[in-house]
């Protein structure tokens, strides 16, 4: 079909060649273009015009050759890897995904043992065995409302309580500009106006003009410096759900890193625990302990948690509830530890705030950090900036 439709080109006086003829057959082989006419019209057209002017000419032949073919014969399509996973997953009805239980902390984890010490092999669309694709409560790519997911992706559900798997988290970016400038406006609402400690940077203007008046001898003049004098303990939330507001929260972090003076930031997943840390690549061998933070670090500090809060209530709520290791103390009981030892605070949540009522963990969070959540706005900055300066 192709060479009668290269033989039709050239009875329309369109200037084709064999070279690039071949050229076209070896871009359809290593499948440059699709199957579909549209894709074949603008991949042949590449291939073969050489002069825009020709264009129309091209146009026209092309219509009365392919007029009524969709797709070109031979051509076939190739479903990407992502596609035929995602076919694989079992679809539930709204009905069967009511019908699905939660078994609650202490039975899903015995029965996770259970099934680790029974299940002799792999499994998939199931509901009970660890597997994929299915509803049991353990395994990944499928559906249940409360479970552990075991190695895989997440399926985009959020719902597991536990990951059985090592994930790698990065790092936000601090030389982020687009978009901070506002940002930073708003977080000099917490600046102290008054300056601070003695002359400490040297004042050029100043300098200048008291150096023009003695007639050029030198007159070195020294002002405050003009730093934002506040101290910040920064905590972000990073990785699962948060790799949604990536890009906010790099503004975020770029303009305190230029605002503030004392700024000490650390990494988080989803709920504080024991441990945080600087550098996501090392956050498995490099941890600071909590209690070491505290105790180092003064209650003069401003304590600004970012975080969507979104995640399972056990990760509040219970021991060994984080979503990735085992802790021996409720998230809650660091929160409020966090919060005795630094009474200013605020916690900065991405999510719409419409969407709050809706999340559980939201409530929990607000209700231990006492309504003192705003959303990551300018708006929401604004108010918690205000809340943190009247906390002096």
């Amino acid at each position: 079909m192709l060479i009668d439709f290269f033989l039709h080109l050239k009875t329309r006086k369109l200037p084709v060649s064999t070279r690039e003829f071949l050229t076209l057959l070896e871009g359809l082989r290593d499948h440059v273009c699709g199957p579909s006419i549209d894709d074949f019209y603008v991949f042949s057209r590449a291939c073969l015009v050489k002069d825009e002017s020709l264009y129309d000419r091209f146009d026209q032949a092309f219509g009365a050759y392919f007029k009524g073919v969709t797709e070109i014969p031979g051509l076939e399509a190739e479903l990407p890897e992502e596609w035929l996973r995602a076919m694989a997953k079992k679809h539930l009805t709204p009905e069967e995904r009511a019908r699905l239980e939660k078994l609650g902390w202490d039975k899903l984890m015995d029965e996770f043992r259970k099934r680790l010490a029974e299940q002799k092999g792999r499994h998939q669309g199931g509901s009970k065995w660890i597997g994929t694709g299915g509803s049991s409560p353990f395994g990944n790519s499928g559906t249940h409302p409360e479970g552990i997911r075991v190695g895989g992706e997440s399926a985009g559900n959020r719902t597991a309580v536990k990951v059985w798997d090592k994930r790698e988290f990065r790092n936000l970016d601090d030389s982020v500009e687009l978009g901070t400038r506002n940002i930073k406006v708003a977080l000099r609402r917490l600046r102290r106006f008054a300056r601070e400690g003695a002359a400490e940077e040297l004042d050029l203007g100043g300098t200048i003009a008291a150096t023009a008046r003695n007639a050029g001898w030198l007159d070195l003049l020294m002002r405050p410096e003009r730093h934002n004098a506040v101290k910040v303990l920064l905590f972000l939330d990073v990785g699962g759900s948060m790799d949604d507001h990536i890009k906010v929260c790099e503004e975020l972090f770029s303009a305190c890193r230029l605002e503030f003076k004392h700024l000490e930031y650390f990494y988080f997943h989803n709920c504080v625990y024991e441990g945080v840390w600087r550098d996501n690549r090392r956050r498995f061998s490099e941890r600071t302990q909590l209690l070491d933070l505290i105790h180092k670090y003064g209650p003069d500090y401003k304590l600004i948690f970012v975080g969507d809060a979104t995640m399972s209530p056990y990760e509040i709520l219970h021991p060994h509830g984080s979503v990735e290791h085992m802790n021996a103390e409720a998230g809650a009981t660091w929160l409020r530890r966090l919060l005795d030892a630094y009474p200013a605070a605020a916690w900065l949540n991405p999510e719409p705030e419409r969407l709050w009522e809706y999340r559980q963990s939201i409530g929990i969070i607000r209700q231990i950090i006492g309504e003192r959540m705003y959303p990551l706005t300018l708006d929401g900055l604004a108010r918690a900036m205000q809340g943190l300066s009247r906390k002096t």
